[in-house]
């Protein structure tokens, strides 16, 4: 989803930082083996959550949403030396697919991952965090802000993906789309919880930036 004109998006693609040979690698695999490719974050989007994770340089990162482990390594990319990263998804069958690319990084023994619910992972895990990206199923992302919120430490970020939700989230409500709907109830809650500071970035389908203060 674009929302600026192709061209400009494409000027902006073109003189921003270039996307690391690893992550091309990974890139052409998933589109050759994996079935809904465009789940990826890609080449602009995954250049936009590193350098975030650059600024932050985060000791802990937690992910909600593997896929086949793109974003994670962008992320991995603005670590502190000895970070550590969580990562959680669903789906049994690209453990190895990730587990591959992260081991072929230099992070590999620095991310974990963890498959099954978010939901009754994330309370199971003892550690705080200073970055957590959430890119998961839409209806649970009001849950996994509860979840997640008391976890993050004074000043740690929430980077929350698909928040515009190519545009659905100004159109009438289906009374069956429990993804618009959860999301319009999400970007409500991260607009007046008192417990963070947030900012939307309309950039490919919408990335919410949102502080814990």
């Amino acid at each position: 989803m674009h929302f600026i004109p192709e061209a400009l998006d494409d000027y902006v693609v073109k003189h921003s930082e270039k996307e690391p040979e690893l992550l091309k690698q990974l890139t052409r695999e998933t589109y050759q083996k994996i079935l809904q490719p465009r789940m990826l974050s890609g080449h602009y989007q995954g250049r936009v959550l590193s350098m975030l994770a650059k600024i932050i340089n985060p000791a802990t990162i937690l992910e909600i949403g593997t896929y086949t482990g793109y974003s994670a390594l962008c992320l991995a990319e603005g670590m502190k030396q000895d970070g550590h990263l969580h990562t959680i998804d669903t789906n049994e069958e690209l453990v190895d697919f990730q587990r591959k690319y992260f081991n072929l990084s230099p992070y590999g023994k620095q991310i974990t991952q963890h498959t099954g619910d978010a939901t009754k992972i994330i309370p199971q895990l003892t550690e705080t965090f200073d970055l957590v990206f959430i890119d998961a199923d839409k209806p649970n992302y009001p849950t996994y802000f509860e979840l997640i919120v008391d976890k993050l430490n004074p000043g740690g970020i929430i980077l929350s993906d698909n928040v515009l939700w190519s545009g659905k989230v100004l159109e009438k409500l289906a009374k069956d789309d429990f993804s618009t709907e959860a999301l319009l109830r999400y970007n409500t809650l991260l607009a007046t919880d008192e417990r963070v500071e947030t900012v939307i970035l309309p950039i490919r389908d919408g990335l919410t930036i949102s502080r814990k203060l």
